[in-house]
C-alpha cells in the first residue's frame, strides 16, 4: 500500500466514524427540534406569566417533539383547567400532558 493509500484510508475511515457520530438516534433531537422545543417553552411560560391566577414560579414547562408537559403545583382545579388551556392554545403544540397538583 502506497503513502496516498494509507492517507486515502485514514481519512475515510475518519469520515465514516465523523458521519456515524453525527447520526440521530431515537432519544436525540435536531437542532432545528430542539430550538422549535425551546421557543414553545418560552411561549407557555409567556401566558402562563400573563395570566394573573397562575403563578409562573410554580408551574414547571418542559417541551419534548412539541407535547408540553406542566408539572408543579397550582391552588385549584380551576388554574389547573387554565394552564392547560393557556398551552394547548401556543401553536405548535401538539398535546399537552398534564403532571400538576392542587395544593
Amino acid at each position: 500500500m502506497t503513502m496516498v493509500q494509507r492517507v486515502c484510508a485514514v481519512f475515510t475511515a475518519a469520515l465514516m466514524i465523523f458521519a456515524l457520530g453525527c447520526a440521530s438516534s431515537s432519544k436525540q433531537q435536531s437542532t432545528g427540534s430542539y430550538l422549535d422545543d425551546s421557543v414553545i417553552t418560552t411561549k407557555v411560560k409567556s401566558a402562563i406569566l400573563g395570566e394573573p391566577s397562575l403563578s409562573v414560579t410554580d408551574i414547571k414547562v418542559e417541551t419534548d417533539e412539541k407535547v408540553v408537559k406542566l408539572s408543579g403545583f397550582v391552588e385549584s382545579q380551576a388554574a389547573m383547567n387554565k394552564a392547560i388551556a393557556l398551552a394547548r392554545a401556543v401553536p405548535g403544540v401538539t398535546s399537552v400532558k398534564n403532571d400538576m397538583r392542587v395544593k
